[in-house]
């Protein structure tokens, strides 16, 4: 499984940062550390607790908490709920569930992601 690390600017309620995050696809939610979830949003509790399979075999990480932020990438203004994780090993990650939303594709041959720009324009019919 590849992924992609970018710099984004994440904005939450409280606060704004730039970090390093990765794009990907094999994580199914985005996630983000607690501290800095704390640092950018008022937690949220989850109606029930989420438990989710990592790589290591037979350890499971788990979310009490979420957060809704909006994040820039490249200066189009990307927005979605991110998982808040205790022992997550990056700061942020970019899953499968935001990049399908946004309809981003991952591009390894050239360590980009891809998006059109128009998918970040709210059009009313």
């Amino acid at each position: 499984m590849a992924v992609i690390e970018k710099t984004i600017k994440l904005r939450g309620s409280i606060g704004e940062v730039d970090e390093n995050a990765l794009f990907d696809s094999g994580s199914t939610y985005s996630c983000i550390q607690p501290a800095l979830a704390k640092k950018l949003a008022h937690l949220e509790p989850l109606p029930e607790v989420m438990k989710f399979g990592t790589v290591g075999e037979g350890y499971e990480l788990e979310a009490k908490d979420a957060i809704r932020l909006n994040f820039y990438l490249n200066g189009d203004r990307f927005s979605d709920e991110f998982m808040v994780i205790e022992g997550l090993s990056d700061k942020v990650i970019i899953g499968a569930k935001t990049l399908q939303s946004w309809r981003m594709k991952l591009d390894f041959e050239h360590d980009e992601v891809l998006y059109d720009p128009k998918v970040t324009k709210l059009r009313i019919v």
